[in-house]
């Protein structure tokens, strides 16, 4: 059974409401909860029934649905964190968008487009490559191969109790929240 992770230190943080956090940190539990009911299920359905086949497609929604927000919280830090200039992360990061400064725009572009989703900056774990990618639904778009290095939630519940319908201000938010040690993590990895 999986437990959902506490992420009650980003309370506080700018930009983000606690009401805000506390919601989205209950959604992500219904994720989590939602992942072990289904495990259960499966775990006694009878295989190519209609209820088993139907359960095994919903699980690839909860599933990447808690991680996905396991992975959005845990690249986020009151304060936020700054990325290593010397790092390699920031070394590939120039190599693949030419400057810092291009790909935060590329990826504050990518949150900004319309639609509901995540951005993550993904890396191609066979050539090494650096994208920012939209990934529309939990289930589907995700690059397969690829390791989620950060990790942003551009669904409206991530944004609209504080922002309303200014998704760009929430992004500003997030940018300034990113705790780029987590992200180092996942790409020396």
């Amino acid at each position: 059974m999986y437990e959902a992770k506490n992420f009650e230190a980003l309370l506080g943080t700018e930009g983000f409401s606690d009401l805000l956090l506390r919601n989205h940190f209950t959604l992500y539990e219904g994720y989590v909860s939602n992942t072990n009911k289904l495990a259960e299920f499966l775990k006694t359905a009878e295989a190519g029934t209609p209820p088993y086949n139907e359960i095994k497609r919903r699980f690839g929604w909860e599933w990447n649905g808690m991680r996905l927000h396991e992975l959005y919280f845990g690249n986020m830090i009151k304060g936020g964190a700054p990325i290593d200039k010397k790092s390699e992360l920031m070394k590939k990061i120039v190599e693949n968008f030419g400057s810092f400064e291009v790909w935060e725009k590329d990826f504050t572009a990518t949150g900004g487009m319309r639609g509901i989703g995540w951005v993550i900056l993904a890396r191609d774990n066979e050539t090494g490559r650096l994208f920012n990618v939209w990934v529309n639904e939990h289930d589907g778009g995700y690059l397969a191969s690829a390791t989620a290095l950060l990790v942003m939630d551009v669904f409206e519940h991530s944004f609209m109790l504080d922002y309303g319908l200014k998704r760009a201000e929430y992004i500003v938010s997030f940018i300034k929240a990113i705790d780029w040690g987590a992200t180092k993590a996942r790409f020396a990895l």
